[in-house]
């Protein structure tokens, strides 16, 4: 078994995740295959390593002892996989694809760091997340990172990050907003296929806020240009004019003052972060490098 890591890679994630649906979500494999994997483990040692429980998952004492060999080999891998790259020795552009708050918020921060993780020049595509995965099955890119998941055959999607949109202007607003107070304020919306404007709609629709009852000011695709809009606007208006926006675009201005985050009154608009690459690139050392490293980030 120690020869087929991907069964204890699995092991490993339902133990971080404590739950075979969440370790489903991030290995980009059906919950099925996980039971099945875990399973295959029990049999080959003959005892169990893992029991389901209401709130989570809990080691056995077996369990515990296997999760520690695991750690090991786990640790020992990744230490060998730059010298395994170096092997390889292949000179070529690792692009990446990549959605609007993603590509222009998250990954510029990480860039030279995953340039060097796998010793060659990374470029960036951004795009809205369906041409993306568009993009990933023609092969124009190497990898996607999406803030949906526009399910394509051939292409794997594993969880990633979580996200949270909120709604921001220049001016102070109250933190939280109750239902009435979003009739007060002048809008900026995002493109009609935006993942984000399509996400927002359903959750407005679901607390009662009627989106037709909005003043809207206008209708931009950028979420950059969202951004400079509201905070090139007058700081002193009677209606503050407001927008929903990955907390991500906007938090160094929120942490320097120039930008105000709210949230609707008990509740939070959250989302998951995704990568996708092509099945047949499963086995892809470069692939696999750039994943791990990905998931091991903190946004």
């Amino acid at each position: 078994m120690l020869k087929d890591f991907a069964k204890l890679l699995t092991f490993l994630t339902v133990v971080k995740e404590k739950s075979f649906s969440k370790a489903s979500a991030k290995l980009g494999i059906s919950q099925p295959a996980v039971t099945q994997q875990i399973k295959f483990i029990e049999d080959y040692l003959d005892t169990r390593v893992v029991e389901r429980k209401k709130n989570g998952i809990k080691l056995t004492k077996e369990g515990e002892d296997l999760y520690r060999i695991a750690v090991k080999l786990e640790k020992a891998i990744l230490a060998s996989e730059k010298d395994l790259l170096k092997i390889i020795n292949k000179e070529f552009t690792f692009v990446v694809g990549a959605s609007y708050a993603i590509g222009n918020y998250v990954l510029p921060t990480y860039l030279a760091a995953l340039k060097e993780k796998i010793n060659n020049e990374v470029h960036i595509h951004v795009a809205f997340s369906q041409d993306i995965i568009t993009q990933l099955a023609d092969k124009k890119i190497d990898i996607a990172l999406i803030e949906s998941p526009f399910i394509q055959e051939g292409i794997i999607y594993r969880e990633w990050e979580e996200d949270e949109l909120v709604i921001f202007s220049n001016q102070p607003i109250p933190k939280q907003l109750r239902k009435e107070d979003m009739y007060k304020f002048d809008w900026i919306c995002r493109d009609e296929e935006s993942h984000t404007r399509k996400l927002t709609a359903e959750v407005f629709e679901e607390i009662g806020v009627e989106c037709s009852g909005f003043n809207v000011i206008g209708v931009i695709a950028s979420s950059t240009a969202i951004k400079e809009t509201i905070m090139r606007s007058p700081k002193n208006a009677e209606r503050p004019i407001v927008s929903v926006m990955s907390r991500h675009v906007i938090q160094g201005e929120v942490e320097e003052g120039r930008l105000f985050e709210a949230r609707i009154k008990n509740f939070k608009i959250k989302r998951k972060f995704y990568i996708a690459y092509t099945k047949e690139r499963k086995h892809d050392a470069f692939i696999d490098n750039v994943v791990t490293y990905l998931l091991g980030l903190k946004l």
